[in-house]
């Protein structure tokens, strides 16, 4: 029994290394992960194929995660000046400007190397985007927006998605939305109850396995 624990010590130790390895707290300015870079395709629900360069210790490294494509698939429209906050390598802004070309496209995010591959990403697609490093707003300071939207870092903790959705607020143009999706029964629920208090109205514009996209709209 002795030399079998300690086979199962050692098999779980190795797990969790490549666990840790993948699953790098990815909302972090200078990820610690050594680079890899994997070459990932979206295929949306009208055909259009995008690729893009994913880099490990980036949120959703390797694929193009669910909530990600269903808030692509069925966000509601957008126009003028968007912002995809949190953008990570840059997925939702990317399609967003590519399947509507007449928006002005921005994008942030905390992770250097997020932000790296985001520009990266963007030149690959033949989009204009404006690309910043830094913590949520910080980047936009004094500037206003038509629509903001983001997949947000609940795994960052309730303080970071809570000035996600205040700070929206703050940078919405009268009549602007925050579209977020998350799983509604792993910390989407407060979000959206978040959003309500925040903007005094909050309604599931989408539910697709157990995921939504919640919407709030500056009045």
């Amino acid at each position: 029994m002795g030399k079998r624990d300690d086979i199962n010590k050692e098999q779980h130790s190795q797990e969790t290394v490549r666990n840790s390895e993948h699953f790098e707290h990815y909302y972090v300015e200078e990820p610690q992960t050594p680079l890899k870079v994997r070459e990932v395709q979206l295929k949306l629900k009208n055909g259009h194929i995008y690729s893009f360069k994913s880099p490990s210790g980036v949120y959703s490294f390797g694929d193009v995660d669910k909530a990600t494509q269903i808030l692509i698939n069925h966000h509601a429209p957008v126009s003028g000046k968007v912002l995809d906050i949190g953008c990570g390598y840059g997925v939702i802004g990317i399609v967003l400007k590519k399947e509507n070309p007449t928006i002005e496209i921005f994008m942030s995010d905390i992770n250097k190397r997020a932000v790296e591959f985001a520009k990266i990403n963007a030149k690959d697609n033949n989009i204009d985007a404006d690309i910043r490093q830094g913590n949520l707003y910080e980047p936009w300071n004094g500037m206003l927006f038509d629509h903001i939207i983001a997949n947000p870092p609940i795994v960052a903790g309730k303080k970071v998605w809570m000035e996600l959705i205040t700070g929206a607020y703050e940078h919405l143009k009268p009549g602007g939305t925050l579209q977020l999706v998350a799983y509604h029964n792993k910390g989407g629920e407060r979000i959206r109850n978040f959003m309500k208090e925040v903007f005094g109205n909050a309604e599931d514009i989408w539910k697709e396995g157990g995921i939504r996209i919640y919407l709030s709209r500056k009045d």
